[in-house]
């Protein structure tokens, strides 16, 4: 698993194959700008070949059935992860440019560990329930609520921390006794493949039942949403890619899950630690070069402390400087691809076009002259309904707006499309959970409580999405209900 590698394969019905078609698309690194190496560049035919063995390894093998096998396998898989996590976390870094110390956390080690408590899970769950005996319409029954596989899922995956998203689907997939078909981006096809690997080298999961699809086509997974031997889509990425996936999957009312954007508030009220506050929301925003859709992106203080509270948040994140992924102090990476940092940077220009002022950052580094980097940016001086306060910009940009009072704060920060994630801070523990209480948003830290865990749900409200991942939740999005009664 070296990080500069030769060509990768996919795996399709148990075996690592190259495309049918024989073609194959680069890998760049963020950091340097330097091919990798190439991988397979799929067909639809490979696409429909993966689908048919999905189909087939969940019709016609004990996998659906076989609890004791897939909590064998999932630890398999989690060993042989943990014994190349080296390799792992070199490939990572330069796939993905994400910050070393950020793998040894969402970025590799955590996803990994999350596998042993998925299996944890499945080998306790209670996957029959008794309901005893009761007389429906006067006629004595004895019931049973059974929890089942769906299927086949499709998993589609985005580029920004592809292990902790790919493990988040195929691990509760796998534990509830489904099969699937993933479909990585086109950016971060080696982390995927590279599991892939591990599943055909180290483990007994049995052929077909994990197929791992990589392509140049960003919309290549399309077809997934419309094949009816797909039971469910699990997808993650942009909003307006979710609408679409929705609505492709209603011509077959297929399950879908989604995890989509956001533009999450880190709200300050006015008797909080200004400084401990403003140095984390700046800290976040820089993490992995702000490509996290939780990530908090507007920062929203107290109108008497505006000033201060901006010197302090601008103070952290020009200390924050955009740096090499290998350093070990570094936080702030390169974006993924020049695409993704010429979108960023025109986010920047529309700022000041919308009437804002940068305070700190707003370019490239001058001392990166390779790699797609952008230095960490502050903005100010944005109404509401400018678009850099509205829209996702996925990169390290911060926007500060002052508020009146806990009912405006609870207001600026519940006036967007997305809720998907917040912040808020106080000295006072009962007030800042009342203000939680009142975010509509699916995951929200107190006083910089981590809710990041294998067993706490995420996900969000509105436009953030639709269901849960991790937690026993995201583990019964895969499963069906089933009812079953017989004559007491």
């Amino acid at each position: 698993m070296s990080p500069v590698a030769g060509v990768e394969r996919m795996l399709v019905d148990g075996a690592l194959v190259p495309s049918s078609s024989g073609a194959t698309f680069a890998t760049v690194n963020p950091a340097t700008e330097e091919v990798l190496g190439v991988c397979a560049d799929a067909t639809a035919g490979d696409l429909d070949a993966a689908i048919g063995a999905a189909r087939r390894a969940f019709d016609e093998t004990s996998w659906s059935s076989d609890v004791a096998l897939r909590v064998r396998c999932l630890r398999q898989l989690q060993r042989a992860m943990s014994e190349q996590s080296d390799e792992l976390r070199a490939l990572t870094i330069a796939e993905t440019g994400s910050p070393l110390f950020f793998t040894r956390s969402a970025a590799l080690d955590e996803p990994i560990a999350a596998l042993g408590w998925v299996a944890d899970l499945a080998e306790g769950y209670e996957w029959t329930i008794d309901l005893g005996a009761a007389r429906p319409l006067g006629m004595p029954a004895r019931r049973w609520v059974r929890r089942e596989a769906t299927g086949v899922v499709a998993a589609i995956t985005p580029w920004n921390v592809p292990h902790q998203i790919n493990l988040a689907k195929m691990g509760p997939a796998l534990a509830a006794g489904n099969t699937l078909v993933v479909k990585p981006a086109p950016d971060t096809p080696w982390c995927a493949t590279a599991v892939g690997r591990l599943i055909a080298e180290e483990t007994d999961i049995p052929a077909g039942v994990v197929n791992i699809v990589t392509s140049s086509v960003p919309d290549f997974g399309a077809p997934l949403a419309v094949d009816d031997r797909v039971d469910m889509v699990s997808f993650t990425g942009s909003t307006d890619t979710g609408r679409k996936v929705m609505a492709a999957a209603a011509g077959t009312i297929k399950r879908v899950f989604l995890e989509l954007g956001g533009k999450s508030a880190f709200v300050v009220l006015d008797d909080a630690d200004l400084s401990a506050a403003c140095a984390t929301a700046a800290f976040m925003v820089c993490t992995h070069a702000g490509q996290g859709c939780a990530i908090t992106t507007r920062l929203v203080v107290p109108r008497r402390q505006f000033d201060e509270a901006v010197g302090i948040t601008a103070t952290t994140m020009g200390g924050l400087a955009a740096g090499d992924p290998l350093d070990p102090g570094t936080v702030c990476g390169p974006l993924i691809s020049e695409r993704q940092r010429t979108r960023v940077e025109r986010y920047i220009a529309l700022a000041g076009e919308e009437g804002g002022t940068i305070v700190v950052g707003g370019g490239r580094p001058v001392d990166r002259p390779t790699g797609f980097f952008v230095e960490p940016t502050l903005v100010i001086g944005l109404g509401p309904d400018a678009r850099v306060v509205r829209e996702e910009i996925f990169g390290p940009v911060l926007v500060v707006s002052p508020h009146d009072g806990d009912d405006d704060a609870v207001r600026l920060a519940n006036d967007s499309h997305y809720g998907l994630s917040g912040s808020v801070w106080s000295g006072d523990r009962d007030r800042a959970m009342a203000v939680a209480g009142r975010l509509r948003t699916g995951t929200v830290g107190v006083n910089g409580g981590v809710w990041y865990s294998p067993d706490v749900p995420f996900g969000g409200y509105r436009q953030s999405g639709i269901g849960r991942e991790m937690g026993v939740a995201g583990f019964e999005e895969y499963l069906e209900t089933k009812s079953i009664a017989e004559p007491a």
